[in-house]
C-alpha cells in the first residue's frame, strides 16, 4: 500500500479519519499512519469512522515494528480502547441514536402491519351503527353518505334503507299513484325505485326542483344523442282550443358512457338485494312532443336517435321540431348524414317536454 502524504499536506481527510489523527496525535509515536491514509483503504471504515477489531489488532502490530519498544510499551486494551473511544465520539452517539430510532419505527410499523394487514387507517365500525346514521340521512344526501365507506353503501342497498325512508316522508295528503301507496310499497321488488319515485310526489325540496326546470333543457340535444328509441306512440289529447292536440311520444334509453361498466364492476349491489333495486326504467327517458295536428310518423322504434333540432315554426308563432333517427351511433364528433336515416319533423309544435325515468308524470312500466 502506498501512502497518500501527510494529512497536513493533502485534502481535508474523511470525517473520522481526522478525529482518530487528532486523539491519536502523539500517543504512540510521531511517525505514526492511519489505515485511512492508503488509497487501497476499505471504503466502508473511511465512510463511517468505524474501526474494526481485526483492523485495530493489525495497526498495532504495525506500530509496535515501526516504534520498537516505545509502542510495545502500551497495552494492547488500551490501543483498542483509544480505537474504540475514537469512534464513540458525538457523531458516533448521533449515528446510534439514528440507527436505534429507525429500527423502533420500522417495529412500530411492522407491529401496525401485523394488526391491520389491509394497511388501512381509522376504526371499522358494525353495520349496525352505519344502518342507524342512516336514519337520519336526507334524501339529497344519500350519495355522499354510502361515498364514506363499503359498510354505507351496503346499507344504502337494502330493503330496510329505503322502507325507512319512506316511512319518514311518507305524508297523508299527498296524491300517490297505486303502485307508490304504503300498501303496494310492501313489494320487494322494484323497490328503490317507487321510494326514489314516491320523493318526488312528497319530499318538497324535489317537487320544487321539478318546477323549477324547464319543460325541455338546453343539454337535451346532448343528453338524447346517440340513444336508442325502445318505444313510440301517439294520442288525442282536449286541448285549449276547439280542435284537439295530439300527444307524441319518444322513449329512449340513454347511452351509458364508456368508463361507467369499469368503474362499477366492482359496485354491485349484493344478491339478495337485487329484486330491491332492479328497475325496467333505468337511464330512460320520455321526449313528449305535442302538436296542433295529426302528423304521420314513420316507424323508428329501435333506431338510434343523432339530432334534434328546434327553431320557429313557418307561421312565426310555435315552434318546429325535427328528428334524426339512424340505425348506428354517431361518435368522434361526427356530423350525422340526412340521407342515411330517417327524419322526422314536426310542426306547428304546442310544447316540447323531456321527462326522466323518476318524473311525476313519467308513465314508468307496469312491471315495475
Amino acid at each position: 500500500m502506498a501512502p497518500r502524504g501527510r494529512p497536513e499536506a493533502a485534502a481535508m481527510p474523511k470525517r473520522g479519519a481526522r478525529k482518530r489523527l487528532k486523539f491519536r496525535a502523539d500517543d504512540v509515536c510521531s511517525e505514526r499512519v492511519t489505515v485511512a491514509d492508503y488509497a487501497n483503504s476499505d471504503p466502508a471504515v473511511v465512510k463511517s469512522g468505524r474501526v474494526k477489531k481485526a483492523v485495530a489488532n493489525a495497526v498495532q502490530q504495525e506500530v509496535k515494528s515501526l516504534c520498537g519498544l516505545e509502542a510495545s510499551c502500551v497495552p494492547s486494551e488500551e490501543v483498542l480502547s483509544v480505537s474504540g473511544e475514537s469512534c464513540d465520539s458525538s457523531d458516533e452517539m448521533d449515528t446510534k441514536e439514528s440507527i436505534s430510532g429507525r429500527t423502533a419505527s420500522r417495529k412500530k410499523k411492522s407491529k401496525r402491519h401485523k394488526e391491520n394487514p389491509d394497511g388501512d387507517g381509522g376504526e371499522e365500525y358494525p353495520i349496525d351503527i352505519w344502518l342507524l346514521l342512516a336514519s337520519y340521512i336526507r334524501p339529497e344526501d344519500i350519495v355522499r353518505f354510502s361515498l364514506i365507506c363499503k359498510k354505507a353503501w351496503t346499507v344504502t342497498c337494502t330493503a330496510a334503507f329505503w322502507t325507512r325512508l319512506y316511512r319518514r316522508h311518507y305524508s297523508l295528503d299527498a296524491y300517490l299513484p297505486l303502485r307508490l301507496r304504503p300498501e303496494s310499497m310492501e313489494k320487494l321488488h322494484c323497490l328503490r325505485a317507487c321510494v326514489i319515485r314516491s320523493l318526488y310526489h312528497m319530499y318538497e325540496p324535489f317537487a320544487s326542483r321539478v318546477s323549477r326546470n324547464p319543460a325541455i333543457p338546453d343539454s337535451t340535444p346532448s343528453t338524447l344523442k346517440n340513444s336508442r328509441c325502445l318505444l313510440f306512440w301517439c294520442k288525442k289529447i282536449e286541448g285549449n282550443r276547439q280542435e284537439a292536440m295530439w300527444e307524441f311520444n319518444f322513449k329512449f334509453k340513454k347511452q351509458s358512457p364508456r368508463f361507467k361498466s369499469k368503474c362499477c364492476k366492482g359496485l354491485q349491489p349484493p344478491i339478495q338485494y337485487e329484486e330491491v333495486h332492479t328497475n325496467p326504467d333505468q337511464d330512460c327517458c320520455l321526449l313528449q312532443i305535442t302538436t296542433f295536428n295529426f302528423i304521420f310518423v314513420p316507424i323508428v322504434m329501435g333506431m338510434t336517435f343523432t339530432l334534434f333540432t328546434i327553431n320557429v315554426s313557418t307561421d312565426m308563432r310555435h315552434h318546429r321540431v325535427r328528428l334524426l333517427f339512424q340505425d348506428a351511433p354517431v361518435h368522434n364528433g361526427k356530423k350525422p348524414r340526412l340521407e342515411q336515416g330517417v327524419q322526422v319533423v314536426l310542426d306547428p309544435v304546442h310544447s316540447v317536454r323531456l321527462l326522466d325515468w323518476w318524473h311525476p308524470q313519467y308513465p314508468f312500466s307496469p312491471k315495475a
